[in-house]
């Protein structure tokens, strides 16, 4: 099992010192001990876990005017709720913020709070368990010493949302440990747990729960050294030295993060290179950058991103339905089988896997552990999830299942002979799920006793990296149910998207469009480097032909062969050299060669051996088509709005996230133009590009928004 606060407290009640139970109209306890030591206890109203908002940095400010008229030995100042110290800012607040003004004016007042926290006449500790990120993250770096319960972590995820540290984080912690290190941890996101972070210098003591106490009388007894910063401090206070750093850094970020699509890093990168060796510039400067970043449209967009992903994650709320599933059954040891297993396996869930290949059963035991070891689960905890995963090639572990999860070969007939055989087996009120890729529903509900009780639930391969389930209904699908496996998608920390059946469902109906045209592109003799690179510069995180690769070709085929059977829009024609590479098994990554070379997992380096250049047009063909698949997808309401829309296609294919979904990126770019320009390539290159009809509704829709 993973690691989580929960487990390195116990039973253990969070030490909160002399604080009051909290007014209903207050955001913090407060209280000062017998030691003459003030406590602060943040535990944010009407919230599961705490961020800082406005209100709660108005009411700090307030209780420190209330502390300070004590003259305390201390302060103390914590989290009273168990999840962790603050999870960062109230992202909510960032929505629609787009006035560089008045986003500067808050973050003066914000500043203001942290800086008088640091220059409060005494000992300030901030007590850390479970998270202290963004915001969070900068309150503690105010404070003269961190304290970090085991387990904790510490992180700027920022970058994630389109922006950099805006509360004095840029300053506070290059200033606290070697300035590279702190930069890599702002530039990429990553966190640094318990020990790094004491390593690193970010914490002063690492102790647990029940020896809290004691360490605060240490600390105000003056016997606890703080961290001092080191020579790299010092060295990094030159302009030539940060010069050197920074041309590095801008080279590193370009080639994981261009400029044109995520200017955070570049802007933070300038921040530190400019202004390193001055606190107040530096601080003046965050704050410009801030508010000019918290403006554009990339960091609206990935804040749209981030508030997407809080909905889907409340469609499997379990507060209001709960799965009742604690043993999952799946059947199937291949690669998707093996995956679901291993994830349900590793999230703390009873797993019986069956196969009737002893070798297969065997081989995802040893991925299973594999999947441990990335996870950097301890030997005990990956002892834990082994001992949940149970080989099952007899199929026992059925009749004992809340969930039967059927991952096979997409072959209709194999699917309906094992449900028929496995149906007197499952217990009452179990769930079977297919993960089929493609194949409509009703086609899969024949012969089923209680049809009701089946549905699909479509992973994407590795389930371990990408996100996003589909939750998959049919005509006679019981809303119960559905409500169920919304819910265990939630538990199992992944995304639910409720889709209806369709062909395709609702990202591959999507995605393919994207692939298959590619493979037009190939047979038009472009070159396959030029082809993805064309994607990657829209902002892709990978172009067709490696999305391909990845999926496997023979996935991909079945897939298009699929549309092309079921949908009534023309598809490309699937080439025979195709067919040719999957007839001699070259089916992608899983066997090392398909349209790339490939190498534990990974693309091996390939140059295109033709100059850079493609038709204008290569862009929009391989984009527009997955836009004109998501209204049509819309209008036939596959998926019910275009937020879980746009939300089911970052997640599920990676659609650039900075451009804030297809259908934000549509509206962005002009629906009326986006069909104008589909009906141009319609008469270029046939009638595959023509628009979906529901582009008239977006349309009208549109203009009645404007006149009214």
């Amino acid at each position: 099992m993973i690691q989580t606060p929960l487990q390195f407290l116990g039973a253990t009640k969070l030490e909160l010192g002399p604080v009051s139970e909290i007014h209903i109209d207050a955001h913090w306890r407060q209280g000062v001990d017998a030691h003459g030591v003030a406590w602060l206890a943040l535990d944010k109203r009407g919230s599961s876990a705490n961020t800082l908002s406005t209100d709660v940095l108005n009411e700090l400010n307030e209780r420190l005017d209330q502390i300070e008229s004590d003259r305390p030995e201390a302060l103390v100042i914590r989290s009273a709720k168990m999840p962790g110290f603050i999870a960062g800012a109230d992202v909510t607040q960032f929505v629609g913020m787009t006035d560089q003004a008045v986003v500067e004016t808050q973050l003066r007042k914000s500043h203001k709070v942290l800086d008088r926290l640091a220059d409060m006449s005494y000992p300030t500790i901030a007590v850390v368990h479970g998270y202290a990120l963004g915001a969070g993250f900068e309150l503690a770096l105010a404070c003269d010493y961190r304290v970090a319960i085991e387990g904790a972590s510490f992180g700027f995820p920022e970058v994630l949302l389109g922006l950099h540290p805006g509360m004095g984080g840029t300053f506070r912690l290059t200033r606290q440990i070697d300035p590279i290190v702190a930069m890599t941890m702002m530039l990429t996101g990553k966190r640094a747990h318990t020990e790094r972070a004491s390593e690193l210098g970010i914490v002063d003591v690492v102790t647990q729960e029940r020896h809290l106490a004691n360490v605060i009388a240490a600390i105000v007894a003056g016997d606890v050294k703080r961290h001092e910063p080191g020579f790299k401090n010092s060295a990094f206070t030159l302009a030539p030295a940060r010069a050197v750093a920074a041309r590095q850094m801008r080279a590193k970020a370009e080639s994981k993060a261009p400029q044109e699509h995520y200017p955070a890093p570049h802007a933070l990168i300038e921040l530190w290179e400019e202004h390193g060796a001055d606190q107040p510039a530096m601080q003046s400067a965050e704050m410009e950058s801030f508010a000019t970043l918290l403006a554009g449209s990339s960091a609206q967009n990935l804040i749209r991103v981030y508030s997407l992903r809080e909905k889907l994650k409340r469609l499997g709320d379990e507060r209001a339905v709960q799965d009742g599933i604690s043993h999952v059954h799946v059947i199937g040891a291949g690669a998707m089988g093996t995956e679901i297993a291993a994830w349900c396996a590793l999230k703390g869930l009873r797993v019986t896997l069956n196969d009737l290949d002893m070798a297969s059963l065997a081989s995802a035991v040893g991925k299973a552990r594999k999947l441990c070891e990335d996870r950097h689960l301890t030997d005990i905890n990956t002892r834990d999830v082994l001992d949940r995963l149970i080989p099952d090639p007899d199929g026992n572990g059925v009749r004992h299942a809340d969930l039967v999860i059927e991952a096979v070969s997409e072959k209709i007939e194999l699917k309906r002979k094992i449900y028929a055989d496995l149906q007197d087996s499952l217990k009452p009120g179990a769930v079977l799920a297919s993960n089929t890729s493609s194949i409509e529903l009703t086609q899969l509900t024949q012969g089923l006793a209680n049809p009701s009780h089946f549905a699909g639930l479509h992973f994407f391969n590795p389930v371990s990296r990408l996100e996003l389930i589909e939750v998959v209904s049919h005509p006679r699908s019981d809303e119960q149910v559905l409500a169920r496996l919304r819910a265990f998608v939630t538990r199992i920390d992944r995304l639910p998207a409720p889709v209806r059946s369709y062909p395709g469902f609702l990202v591959n109906r999507v995605l393919m469009p994207y692939l298959m045209e590619a493979l037009v592109l190939l047979d038009e003799g472009l070159d396959k480097t030029l082809i993805d690179r064309a994607a990657t510069r829209f902002g892709m995180p990978m172009g067709p032909l490696e999305v391909a690769d990845r999926v496997g070709l023979d996935v991909c085929l079945h897939v298009a062969q699929s549309l092309r059977e079921n949908l009534q829009k023309p598809m490309p024609e699937i080439p025979d050299w195709f067919l040719e590479m999957i007839d001699r098994g070259e089916l992608g990554r899983k066997t090392g060669k398909g349209f790339y070379q490939w190498s534990d997992g990974k693309t091996q380096n390939e140059t295109s051996k033709h100059e850079p250049s493609l038709p204008e047009d290569t862009t929009d063909r391989l984009i527009l088509p997955m836009l004109d698949a998501c209204v049509e997808c819309l209008r036939r309401n596959v998926v019910s709005d275009e937020d879980t829309l746009d939300g089911a296609i970052i997640f599920g294919t990676g659609f650039a996230p900075f451009r804030g979904g297809p259908m934000t990126y549509a509206r962005a770019r002009g629906t009326e133009q986006v069909a104008d320009r589909l009906r141009e390539l319609a008469a270029r290159h046939g009638d595959r590009f023509a628009p979906d009809p529901g582009w008239g509704e977006l349309n009208n829709a549109a203009e009645t928004a404007r006149t009214a």
